[in-house]
């Protein structure tokens, strides 16, 4: 529970020796907290690589600062306050993250999908699969894997970065207004007001049904097998059994490409001149607690399969209702794109032919 101020005695014992400078006391203090300050710095800046460097500078911070930890709340506590202004820092400097489905075009049946933009801040995926329920609190809204779900993290990227994390920390890590409200040098009052106006911004760009909910109605078998005929029809030009996954509004989209597709004519069109004739495979993974599958392309002058895109899915009712590929590009070794690493998503970079 976010309101629970006592620390265990090995965690004073690990504090009492990191405040007399002992920095291997101070990283086994703070490594059980690292991956939830990494996926709270992810929801707030919705980049991987954004959230490496945020958590990283939040526990430099942190051990310049422990001097001054009094101990008024817990370990866990304190550093979530330090990350989330970490956060709020880096948001205000950088842009939005974008995302093809409101920042790009739609274009379509047989149009181009036009050039990548490589100087654009995209949404990057995150490397996570899904778990039962796991709530942070009762006072949380949104389970905290549902809480990383592409959906989830484009909605509240829309929002002001205070707001951003005001829904964060109540809703998501269940923090009590009065929590918050210290958490960032505000007033409850303030706190209840930017609650408001972010749940109604946030909620009108969500799904009805979440990830989480949708992956639970399948089964495991029924994840695996909807991951096995999608990899199939693309790897067999299979476009009839492709369109026939997908709902009659289903898009699809390619950062860094601005363009999107929506309907089954355009995405038949578009797969039919542009990936069909690769020879692809395909791996599935998780990524955002969503199903995902790592797509390779045959490389003929390296013979062997190189890492292209990672397909995040969206399932509604069983099928296929959007895809966000995330491109790779490969120079000299190079990925000039670098939205995705594979290997953080438990995928090889290249395949044997």
């Amino acid at each position: 529970m976010p309101t629970a101020n006592v620390e265990s005695a090995d965690t004073e014992s690990l504090l009492s020796a990191a405040r007399r400078g002992d920095e291997r006391a101070y990283l086994e203090l703070v490594e059980g907290h690292r991956s939830e300050l990494h996926a709270h710095c992810y929801r707030m800046l919705a980049s991987l690589e954004d959230a490496d460097d945020a958590v990283q500078e939040a526990l430099t911070r942190a051990w310049r600062g422990l001097a001054r930890f009094e101990a008024r709340s817990s370990v866990r506590t304190w550093l979530f306050k330090i990350a989330t202004n970490v956060s709020l820092d880096m948001a205000r400097r950088r842009k939005r993250r974008a995302v093809p489905l409101l920042d790009g075009r739609q274009v379509g049946a047989g149009e181009s999908p036009g050039e990548p933009l490589v100087d654009v801040p995209w949404i990057q995926p995150y490397p996570l699969a899904p778990v039962d329920a796991a709530m942070a609190s009762p006072e949380a809204r949104y389970e905290l894997h549902e809480a990383l779900e592409l959906a989830f993290v484009v909605a509240i990227q829309h929002l002001p970065p205070r707001q951003r994390a005001v829904l964060i920390l109540r809703e998501v890590l269940g923090y009590s207004a009065e929590e918050v409200a210290g958490l960032l040098d505000t007033t409850v009052s303030a706190v209840n007001s930017a609650l408001q106006r972010a749940r109604s911004a946030a909620a009108s760009r969500l799904p009805r049904k979440s990830q989480q909910a949708e992956l639970r109605s399948l089964g495991p078998d029924g994840v695996r097998e909807l991951a096995q005929r999608y990899a199939r029809a693309i790897e067999q030009s299979d476009i009839d059994t492709l369109l026939s996954m997908l709902t009659e509004d289903a898009t699809w989209s390619m950062p860094p490409l601005p363009a999107w597709y929506q309907g089954r004519d355009a995405i038949a069109a578009f797969h039919v001149n542009y990936v069909m004739p690769e020879h692809w495979r395909h791996v599935p993974t998780f990524a955002n607690g969503q199903l995902a599958v790592g797509g390779y392309i045959l490389h003929p002058d390296r013979r062997c399969y190189v890492a292209a895109a990672l397909d995040v899915i969206m399932i509604e009712e069983g099928r296929v209702a959007g895809v966000i590929g995330f491109l790779r590009s490969e120079i000299e070794g190079v990925d000039e794109f670098g939205l995705v690493d594979f290997r953080r998503f438990g995928l090889p970079p290249e395949m044997p032919a």
